[in-house]
Parts: C-alpha cells; structure tokens; sequence
C-alpha cells in the first residue's frame, strides 16, 4: 500500500472503513463451533487434540468393549475350544474388560497383558473370542497412540505372536481358519488404530494452518489499520497545523496593532479569515471523503505540489515572515510524489519557524539535480529552541514518514546560526507515483 504522497489524488478507500454485515471478516469473528483457542497457546499434536464434537465420553467406550468381551465369553459358540469350562476360565476370557481402561494411558503394556492372557488361553486349548477381542481393542489402542513407522512394528510382532499361540489350541493347524480369524483381528485393528491416528493428525495439521492463516490476517489487519491511522493524522497535520500558526500569530498581530494600527489588526483579521475558512473546507472535504459510501465517487483529498509553491510563500509573507527563496534547477522536473513530499516539507518547516523561529526569517533552498531534489530550510531559533526545548515533533515525524514513502531522507538539528532541516528526494522511479 503506497503513502498518500504517492499520488497526486488519494482515494477516499485508504482510510479507515467500518466493516458491515456480511464483510470477510477474520476466523476469530466467525462461528467456530463453539470452540476457542488462545493463539498463544502451543498447536494440538495428534496425540492431544480432541475430536472437534466430542459427543461420547471415553468411559461409554471402555463399558461397551466390556459388555461385549462378556457377552461373547458366555455365548454359546459352537466348538469347546470357543467356550470357557469352569471359573477359572471365564475369568481368564474377561480378564481383558477390566484391563482395556488403561489402555490411553499404558496401551503397549495393555497390549503385553492381553497377549499373555491369550498366550496362557489357548496353551490350555481355549479361543474364546472374548480375549481375542481384547487383544484386537489393546492393538487398536498401541496404534492409535503411535507413529505408523511403531505402529507396523508392534502389529506385525502381535500378529505372529497370536498366529503362534494360537496353534496348539487349533490342535497344530496352521492353515485352522480359527487360526486366521484371529490375526486378521489383530491386523485390522491395527490398520484402524493408525487411520485412527491418522485423521486425527490431519486435522490437528489444518487447524494449525487454519489459525497460522487467522494470525497473519489478524497481523496484516492490524498493519494496515495502523497504517490508515498514520496517514489520516498526517493528512489531518497537513489540513490544520499550518493554518491554525496563521490564526494564531495574526490574532496575535491583530491584538497589538488594534489600539494604534488599526489597518494591520483588519489585514490581520482577514489573514485569519481566510485561513479558517481553508481549514473548514480542508476538514470538510476529508469528512466527505471519510464518510463517502463509494470509493469510486470521485471525492479525493487534495493534494499540492511545487507548483503552488508561490501561494504557500505569499500566506507565511503575508503573516510577517521574511522567506528568502533560491532555486537551483528546473521545478518542473519534481512532479507526483516528489512535488507533494517537497511542498510539505517547505509548508512543515515554515511552519515550524513561524511557531518556534526567531526574526521572523528564514532561507529556503530548492537544488533540483539530475538524480534527487534537495529542499533545505535555514532560520534562526531562540536558544531554548536550539536545546530541543520547544515543540513536540509531530510534524517532524509525520514529516519523516513522507519522505520515506519516496525513499528520501531528512534531517533537522542545529546549524551554524540556528536551525537547518534538509531533505534529499530521489528523482528515480522508485520515487516516482
């Protein structure tokens, strides 16, 4: 986005605009779904982010899995390999329900418990699909808490040990389907545990490039915002900073020549006259321009250049002040950008010795050279004001700010015989509007 000294008309669109209903407004803004997340926090990892609706609680998870290793450990399979004879077995088949709870947080020892209770199971002949199950649930829970490089690993050594465990129940068989039933149990349990995992990721992934984007739209609004703010008090200085000295050292003027001057108090008067009603039309056409609804209606901000450098050095002569002018070099050459950046810097340094100058004097050079155009303002200063002790700087750093928008540089400080403010504007396209 380009200074407003960057163009000899300034859109009205550059300055600050209320958003309305229905304005792309930025994510925090928006409905998320009920959910918050402070931007300072650290992003979700796959293995902390919660599902984005959590409707079920873990707990149901754990009593379902349970119910149904129990359900199946007194069903009444086909096969006595499939059904628990006694206590001592049924408690072996359901061992596993009061084991899965842990599983979040010791899943690989789970899964070890799990895998000895079945190795322990079918050493006696038993292959209840109830501690099957369990070892299923307990390999879900490895995968779906580890990377897929672990995950390939641990599964693959679970399938062979239930592959080899179950063997002597299925009476030394290795082609048994009751054999294979088993280890493709296990084997899509693992792959679901890592898809698991996987979406979990995934959506850990977009909802960090989701709030890094959030942030940076944040980050660009604010900029840009800051930048407005900027440009419209720079704009407000250029409107009213200048005329309100005038109004101020004329009133002052017109008060001390009233009693026995009293053709200078009314040239006085009208001096203020004039400079009030350009204050009023200056502010009123940027509240036209703030307040305009569309930006293509044609009203801009005025913007001057050094080709109304005579009527600027007539106002500050007109209230007392002595300008010395010398010209070095063709002004016709220091239009656009570099003409308005010159003219404020002369109405800003003028205006700077009206307020805070001594002797109502000052010099004002303009070198326009093949490569940059050089203002320099000379005029003598009271010694508080050499110290620094006099004004704010605000015009100074409005007046810093313009100068950059053309890639320039100025500087003012004390000078051999009072203060010097100069100003170097390159004559290049990177100056150029």
């Amino acid at each position: 986005m380009r200074h407003p000294a960057a163009d000899t008309r300034v859109p009205r669109s550059r300055y600050l605009r209320i958003p309305h209903e229905g304005d792309d407004l930025p994510l925090s803004s928006r409905h998320t779904g009920g959910v918050t997340r402070d931007p300072t926090s650290p992003a979700p990892t796959p293995d902390t982010l919660a599902p984005p609706h959590p409707v079920i609680p873990a707990w149901v998870g754990d009593v379902i899995a349970a119910v149904l290793i129990v359900a199946v450990a007194f069903a009444p399979l086909p096969g006595p390999e499939f059904r628990p004879d006694g206590w001592a077995q049924l408690a072996l088949v359901v061992a596993p329900a009061a084991l899965l709870p842990f599983r979040r947080r010791w899943p690989v020892s789970v899964l070890l418990v799990c895998l000895a209770l079945y190795g322990v199971a079918a050493w006696i002949g038993l292959l209840s699909p109830g501690i099957g199950l369990g070892v299923a649930i307990a390999m879900f829970g490895v995968a779906n808490r580890s990377t897929r490089r672990r995950t390939v690993i641990i599964g693959a050594i679970t399938v062979v040990i239930v592959f080899v465990f179950s063997i002597p129940a299925a009476v030394g068989s290795v082609f048994d389907p009751r054999v294979f039933q088993f280890v493709f149990a296990v084997a899509f349990a693992a792959a679901a545990g890592d898809g698991a995992r996987s979406r979990r990721a995934y959506i850990a992934a977009i909802t960090e490039r989701a709030e890094r984007a959030e942030q940076t739209r944040e980050a660009e609004a604010r900029r840009r915002v800051t930048e407005e703010r900027l440009r419209l008090a720079r704009d407000l200085h250029d409107a009213v900073a200048h005329q309100i000295a005038v109004i101020s050292l004329n009133a002052g003027v017109a008060s001390s020549a009233l009693p026995g001057h009293p053709e200078r108090a009314a040239a006085a008067l009208g001096t203020i006259r004039g400079a009030a009603r350009t204050v009023l039309g200056e502010i009123g056409g940027l509240l036209a321009m703030l307040r305009a609804d569309d930006p293509d209606d044609g009203v801009d901000a005025p913007q001057v250049g050094l080709e109304r450098l005579p009527d600027l050095l007539d106002q500050f002569r007109s209230t007392g002040l002595d300008v010395q002018v010398r010209i070095e070099g063709g002004i016709d050459q220091a239009t656009g950008a570099v003409g308005i950046v010159a003219y404020r810097v002369i109405q800003e340094a003028l205006t700077n010795v009206h307020k805070h100058g001594a002797e109502h004097r000052a010099h004002v050079l303009i070198d326009v050279g093949t490569a940059a155009l050089r203002v320099v303002v000379t005029n003598p200063v009271h010694a508080r004001s050499a110290r620094g002790g006099a004004g704010t700087g605000v015009g100074l750093i409005g007046l810093r700010e313009r100068v950059g928008s053309v890639r320039g540089s100025v500087h003012a400080g004390p000078a051999p015989g009072g203060w010097r403010l100069s100003a170097i504007l390159p004559l290049t396209k990177e100056g150029a509007p």
